[in-house]
């Protein structure tokens, strides 16, 4: 991946599902989210939670095709009984489309946290990563990832603070989570890495 692209940029075509709903206010600013639905080759679809600003409202209507360019940002709600990290995408562009699906994420960072190999119960091998990716003024979006196969085996031996390149989707996926209420069905997020590779610094 060339030096000279952003450390993080996002690429998303797909239909609005719902009217976006508010979010909340910074620096004198609305902001409103929608989930957008966008289709893989399978036929498998993920709905990505996008941040849009309140001057963008005119543009984002249920059930309309668009696309956005972004960033894809996270947060820990700790709102609820259970924290759990957030990702969304932060939208710098959104416009009316009509070309096919696309979920294509770009991302540059540092590895924060020890490679977790695993096996499926289907017998596929996965890695579980973190990656920090830099923001402007000083912060960082610690974005969970994970890659397959033999590049999960690789991907295994890489220290914390492997500086990575990545190429690959935002997924979204439905589990059970046992409560003391009973079984909650939630959704977790994660970039699913088509490609991903450390840095070789100069």
């Amino acid at each position: 991946m060339d030096l000279c692209l952003p450390d993080n940029e996002v690429i998303l075509c797909g239909t609005c599902l719902e009217e976006p709903v508010y979010s909340h206010a910074a620096r004198s600013q609305s902001f409103y989210t929608l989930p957008l639905l966008v289709r893989r080759l399978s036929g498998a679809a993920d709905t990505v939670n996008v941040t849009i600003r309140e001057t963008m409202l005119g543009t984002a209507e249920q059930g309309g095709r668009l696309c956005v360019t972004g960033e894809v940002r996270t947060f820990n709600n700790r709102s609820g009984e259970w924290p759990r990290l957030v990702i969304s995408v932060f939208a710098r562009t959104l416009a009316p489309t009509e070309e096919a699906d696309e979920n294509r994420v770009r991302l540059r960072g540092a590895l924060c946290k020890s490679p977790n190999l695993r096996t499926t119960p289907m017998g596929r091998e996965i890695c579980d990563l973190i990656l920090a990716v830099n923001r402007r003024y000083g912060r960082s979006d610690y974005l969970p990832c994970i890659c397959w196969g033999s590049k999960a085996r690789e991907a295994a031996l890489w220290e914390v603070g492997t500086r990575l390149s990545l190429e690959g989707r935002i997924q979204s996926r439905r589990y059970s989570k046992l409560t003391e209420n009973g079984s909650e069905e939630r959704t977790a997020y994660e970039i699913s890495a088509a490609q991903i590779d450390p840095i070789c610094m100069p």
